[in-house]
């Protein structure tokens, strides 16, 4: 009987789990372990952080799923792993806090014969001071609960404008480093419609602040669409967008501070700017959750594991070369950590080996630029895999393993304009491959005949109908495997 323990239950871990009850006999365990009872389908946070959903259309409890696909479900928090065992046992095993209620704080160990890290991210809202609802003057999308603090603040500066007040509405990322720029223009769109639609347009100004080079720069460096014969860039397609709606724009900057009525921020060329808001939503840089690694003796092996920014190493090349050096086979293909081969990491959990967009820095010294974004279709795709060739070992299949690189993966991306079911929109975007590949499509580094980019309202009942699906799929109802990633 093998075990294998999945960290995480998002879109990666969860999907992981998922594929390994559904490929392994019975006799061979599936565990779960996550701080949080509840699933969470992020992509929909936006739609509650305007009103528009509660945070209970958007989650669901994980217990009573994993009971009745028998899989095994610990709430706690991933502390350390030991790969090696410890002086009393070399079987391998991870050091957790339980998280769930009357069992807070206590420790317990959990043996495996294969681990996979789709943690995700730490929020570090801590990095800028005054940013995020916990102490600061900002509001997040990133979790239900920050999701249904920033409606609620949001529909009191409705309120606001209906007694005649003007509002100034700040939207965009919190730090310089951050990867979140496409939730953030899902949330200013969705934002600017429902003002609309509140018939308080004009009492509001709406400004966006990004790390951005160029708008729709997404941390992927940008992309190129081809449609109607002629090829535009995503800067052009984004500019256009927000124009259409009066959305202004600050873009090339760090938020270095949050005060209650303001930002402050340092621009790429090192000059320094404040901009006033009634109400900002600013989403943080990510990092690793923090865990450790030890080995046999209890030293640390933890940089063996995790890069300095807490995410896990993998099969990826990670020698230091310059921007202009890096090519698209630097990306991992397993997701397998090269010292120990029976850890793999997905999702946000992995350690990217380096830019997308080319990294600028202030001549303040101050990075300014998106890092690689590696969420939604790629984390389910990549979790796949892993428990693919995680199930073939344990199963003894002697075949290659299966693959996949975000050099090699496109991605479908709908992100929401607006939810009216007659007046609603959404900008529906495919591009391939997610990783800039210039050998093989040496002028724009993808292939335009796969990428392309629309928006419109058929893009928005795709996207309620998205959101559907796929709570449909992770609650692992009948024929849920058959749905696509």
């Amino acid at each position: 009987m093998a075990r294998v323990v999945v960290l995480g239950a998002g879109v990666s871990g969860h999907t992981a789990a998922s594929f390994l009850r559904r490929w392994l006999p019975k006799k061979d365990e599936v565990v779960v372990v996550s701080p949080l009872a509840t699933y969470n389908w992020i992509p929909s946070n936006i739609w509650v952080g305007v009103g528009r959903m509660e945070a209970s259309q958007v989650v669901f409890p994980l217990q009573p799923v994993y009971d009745r696909m028998n899989i095994t479900f610990h709430q706690a928090k991933a502390k350390s792993i030991h790969p090696e065992g410890n002086q009393e046992s070399s079987a391998p095993y991870i050091l957790v806090e339980r998280t769930d209620e009357g069992h807070e704080g206590s420790e317990e160990k959990i043996e495996y014969d294969y681990l996979i890290n789709a943690t995700g991210p730490k929020l570090n809202f801590g990095v800028t001071e005054g940013l995020g609802p916990h102490g600061g003057h900002s509001w997040s999308v990133c979790t239900p609960e920050h999701a249904t603090q920033a409606a609620s603040a949001f529909a009191e500066s409705i309120e606001r404008m209906k007694r005649g007040e003007k509002q100034i509405f700040l939207v965009g990322t919190g730090h310089g480093t951050c990867t979140c720029q496409g939730a953030a223009f899902e949330y200013i769109v969705n934002l600017e419609f429902e003002l609309r639609r509140h018939k308080v347009r004009d009492k509001a100004d709406i400004v966006w602040i990004s790390n951005e080079y160029e708008l729709g720069d997404f941390g992927m460096g940008g992309l190129h669409l081809k449609q109607g014969g002629y090829i535009t860039h995503s800067k052009v397609f984004t500019e256009s967008i927000f124009a259409e709606r009066g959305i202004m724009w600050i873009k090339r900057a760090h938020t270095a501070s949050v005060a209650p009525d303001r930002v402050h921020y340092e621009r790429l060329d090192g000059t320094f700017g404040e901009e006033e808001f009634d109400f900002a939503m600013l989403l943080p840089p990510f990092r690793g959750v923090g865990l450790e690694g030890f080995d046999k003796q209890g030293q640390s092996i933890t940089d063996k594991l995790f890069m300095p920014n807490g995410f896990m190493k993998v099969d990826a090349d990670y020698s230091k070369k310059s921007y202009d050096d890096w090519a698209a086979s630097d990306w991992p293909q397993t997701y397998q950590n090269p010292d120990y081969d029976s850890i793999y990491s997905v999702g946000i959990a992995f350690a990217p080996p380096h830019a997308i967009s080319r990294p600028t820095v202030s001549p303040n010294g101050t990075p300014v630029s998106p890092a690689p974004p590696r969420t939604g279709m790629p984390s389910a795709t990549m979790a796949k895999v892993v428990a693919r060739n995680i199930a073939d070992r344990i199963l003894g299949k002697q075949c290659p393993p299966h693959t996949a690189s975000m050099a090699d993966m496109g991605a479908a991306c709908v992100a929401s304009g607006g939810a009216g079911f007659l007046d609603g929109s959404a900008a529906a975007i495919i591009v391939y491959p997610i990783i800039p590949d210039f050998e093989r499509f040496p002028q724009y580094g993808r292939d335009l005949k796969h990428t392309f980019g629309e928006i419109g309202l058929a893009g928005h009942w795709i996207k309620n109908l998205l959101h559907h699906v796929f709570m449909y799929k992770a609650k692992m109802k009948p024929g849920w495997h058959m749905l696509p990633e």
